[in-house]
């Protein structure tokens, strides 16, 4: 369910439970991730909820589906180091920005004062985070609480 921030319509079926309610079950209880593409000056571009078990690296490729990766360098956190994420980056003409795991056996460099830039989407998610009903996840349906994140995010858009 991905969708972009204008505009405002929604794609979510509307039902009550099941698997497009986007609510999942993780080790801290009912869970629900929102998992965001933001640009250089921290505007919101995708949105994309999934269950709170889902791994963040798998819904990057949804993400970057409905962007021009050419000369654009996109910064992850250590989730999205996946080997076939990174060659889809490079493929479509982007560089990546993202640190590999502690584990790993063969690691890249990083620049890591560009990869301070991702304090842009964890802004974001502060800011976001100031709407109570967003924080809290009050509504039931996943097509509605994808339209609080809009309205949210349209909120800081114009503030």
């Amino acid at each position: 369910m991905i969708q972009r921030l204008f505009p405002l319509t929604s794609t979510v079926p509307v039902l009550k439970r099941g698997p497009n309610s986007q609510i999942g079950q993780s080790r801290g209880g009912k869970t629900t991730k929102i998992h965001t593409l933001v640009d250089a000056l921290g505007n919101p571009l995708y949105f994309l909820l999934t269950g709170g078990q889902c791994h963040d690296g798998v819904q990057a490729f949804d993400l970057l589906k409905g962007v021009d990766l050419q000369n654009v360098n996109v910064i992850g956190d250590r989730a999205y180091n996946a080997t076939e994420l990174r060659q889809h980056i490079v493929d479509r003409g982007g560089s990546y920005t993202i640190p590999p795991r502690m584990n790993f056996k063969d690691p890249w460099e990083t620049d890591w004062w560009l990869f301070k830039e991702r304090h842009l989407i964890e802004c974001f998610f502060n800011k976001l985070k100031h709407f109570r009903h967003l924080s809290t996840r009050f509504d039931k349906l996943a097509a509605s609480f994808l339209a609080f994140i809009q309205i949210g995010a349209i909120f800081l858009l114009i503030k």
